[in-house]
């Protein structure tokens, strides 16, 4: 059993645990309403004047997502540079040929590998490195990227291609790496605060895909020079990097803030074969310091958010099985019209703007909305359901067509309502359990469950997209 109450227990990032069996209350099945506003007696709750935190958390989500999004958004650009580099080369080198024609998938690697390493590397941190010294480092490392890719624009790159692909790549890797941790520690530290801050740190990651999309229609309309496109679009991530910074450091010095990131002795977890000493029968004990593990239990935190985890992994799945593979290749049906909207802007517009937006409204129901919750059985009946989504968009306009020949859907409305289906109920679903995750856990171990959290999605992105061409090709 666990000693000492949860009343007893006050939220720290430093805890220690020691790794024994039934170091988890088999009973402790708390519901999130439950855990959501629990507080130290004694100490009096502040309120969180003018939503202070509560926007702190969401621009910080938006800093998560925003640089990365104007990173992959510059398309045009990393397709001028290569392009010009082997237009330049005799005879067209079929190693530059090949940097320019499967420069998307290089870019998928480079992220996702990366990236589930450092969940991995940072769940070992946890209690290792403080969580203000993961943030503003990798903040610092993302900046310094940027600026070193802005210098790097007007650079004439022609001569050197196979070189700089590989400062592109190791940049991306740099980045997804940076950025991994910085989310992941955010999002372990909103673990300490009510559920709402954990969901506007994740509807920030929505808002920040939904200004890319928007950033990407500007583009469209007004530029004329892809190379000062790039610069607008890393000159923005840098500002925003920066300003995360700020963020990050003004967090602590609101006092609603400071209530849930206050200081405390590490509080540790104890067996059930264990013994209270007979003077003091109802206080934590402190463990030896040779018993002291500095790294978190996995495996209780697997168990008790395997069916968070499955819901998490299965909604990424459908909706990284769809979008951007399957939706960006629905053509309007009046292309041939030649109009701008039907040709230039109809997959912008109705596949990009639509979906962030509808995905940022769905992540921002749940601050007010909560169902179902964590147990219930409707929670995993509603992600299956979006499976029904792929036939869906499978029957629409999608070009080019080669076994599947049936397209019952004919007209531009019905991808756009997908569309908003797929956006809202990933959104929604995905929010929900990713905000329950840390709240089912003790206390304690609620920053680690969190980083552990952050793995499914990455998890449910990385199959989505490896079976998306295995679906485009029976399409």
């Amino acid at each position: 059993m666990a000693v000492g109450s949860e009343d007893t227990m006050y939220h720290t990032s430093n805890s220690t645990y020691r790794l024994a069996s039934g170091s988890i209350q088999a009973s402790q099945d708390t519901l999130p309403e439950k855990l959501l506003d629990h507080h130290t007696p004694g100490l009096p709750r502040p309120e969180d004047h003018f939503n202070g935190t509560y926007l702190i958390f969401f621009s910080l989500g938006i800093g998560s997502l925003l640089p990365w999004n104007f990173f992959i958004t510059a398309k045009e650009y990393w397709a001028f540079k290569f392009r010009n580099s082997s237009s330049l080369t005799s005879g067209k080198d079929p190693e530059d040929s090949d940097i320019l024609n499967y420069f998307e998938s290089y870019l998928a690697i480079a992220c996702t590998v990366p990236s589930l390493l450092c969940l991995m590397a940072n769940f070992l941190l946890v209690n290792r490195a403080p969580v203000h010294v993961r943030v503003l480092t990798s903040l610092t490392i993302m900046l310094a990227v940027f600026m070193v890719m802005i210098a790097l624009v007007k650079v004439d790159t022609s001569s050197w291609t196979r070189g700089f692909f590989t400062v592109t790549i190791v940049s991306v890797v740099i980045v997804s790496s940076s950025s991994t941790i910085f989310s992941s520690s955010i999002f372990g530290l909103t673990g300490f605060f009510p559920m709402r801050n954990s969901q506007a740190m994740i509807s920030g990651g929505a808002m920040g895909g939904a200004l890319s999309a928007v950033a990407l229609m500007v583009d469209l309309a007004v530029s004329r020079d892809v190379q000062e496109s790039a610069v607008a679009f890393f000159l923005i991530a840098a500002i925003f990097l920066g300003l995360c910074m700020g963020l990050y450091l003004l967090l602590p010095r609101l006092e609603y803030a400071r209530y849930y990131m206050r200081p405390a002795h590490p509080v540790h977890i104890y067996s059930g074969e264990e013994e209270l000493p007979q003077d003091s029968p109802s206080s934590p004990l402190l463990l030896p310091r040779s018993q002291e593990s500095h790294t978190p239990p996995l495996r209780p935190i697997l168990k008790k958010t395997a069916g968070l985890g499955f819901c998490i992994i299965y909604t990424f799945f459908i909706s990284s099985l769809i979008f951007p593979a399957i939706s960006t290749n629905i053509e309007s049906l009046h292309k041939a019209s030649g109009s701008p909207w039907t040709t230039k802007f109809f997959v912008p517009l109705t596949v990009f703007l639509l979906y962030n937006f509808a995905d940022l409204c769905g992540r921002q129901i749940t601050a007010w909305i909560q169902v179902p919750g964590p147990k219930s059985k409707v929670l995993p009946g509603l992600v299956f359901l979006r499976t029904c989504l792929v036939p869906l968009f499978m029957l629409c306009n999608y070009q080019p067509r080669t076994h599947l020949t049936t397209m019952l859907f004919q007209s531009d409305v019905y991808p756009m309502l997908f569309t908003c289906l797929l956006g809202l109920s990933h959104g929604y679903l995905s929010t929900l359990a990713l905000i329950y995750g840390p709240k089912i856990v003790p206390r304690e171990l609620a920053e680690a469950t969190g980083v552990v959290m952050s793995f499914y999605p990455i998890a449910g992105l990385a199959l989505g997209t490896s079976c998306s061409a295995v679906l485009e090709h029976l399409i």
